[in-house]
């Protein structure tokens, strides 16, 4: 693969890479800086996260975060969430999730974004919730996105300054 060629994973047994082994293959070829891409099925979340690099064997799906009531809460309940936590969001609002999400669930947070897959601008970047922020900050984004961010570490010591506040936003 790092001498160009191109190289398939094909199975009988469902997506590669979800709950199963492949995973590991993803992680070398993200660390091999080799291009891969995931086929479509019938949802989005699935190729980004097979994509991302982050553990597949455990996942939540949350969709679109609330616009305004409920976020704050949302996002204070998702900061110990252990499992890989799967996205959708907007070009308009990805900046600002991805740096309230930094917020909440630290910046060092390892995360995705997948954007306008299998067509022909697809682009997934990996980093932290600050780099991803930063990098997107800097362009025009455009097309349907799908946000991957990395579980809490099993031992969340350190709780963020939002954690003890149970208010809604209003």
């Amino acid at each position: 693969m790092q001498a160009g060629k191109t190289m398939a994973l094909i199975t009988d047994a469902g997506t590669p890479g979800i709950s199963d082994p492949a995973y590991l293959l993803v992680q070398a070829c993200i660390a091999a800086n080799v291009t891969i891409t995931s086929l479509p099925g019938a949802t989005a979340f699935v190729p980004a996260l097979v994509n991302s690099g982050l553990p597949t064997h455990s996942f939540c799906f949350e969709g679109f975060l609330p616009l305004k009531k409920g976020r704050h809460t949302m996002l204070t309940q998702l900061a110990t969430e252990q499992r890989t936590m799967i996205f959708y969001e907007s070009p308009m609002r990805l900046v600002k999730t991805l740096q309230e999400m930094s917020t909440y669930f630290g910046a060092d947070r390892p995360a995705a974004v997948s954007r306008e897959l299998t067509k022909m601008f697809e682009e997934n970047a990996r980093g932290t919730l600050a780099t991803l922020a930063e990098h997107f900050q800097q362009k025009q984004v455009k097309g349907e996105i799908v946000l991957i961010v990395g579980g809490a570490p099993k031992k969340l010591k350190e709780k963020t300054k939002y954690q003890n506040n149970t208010e809604d936003d209003a």
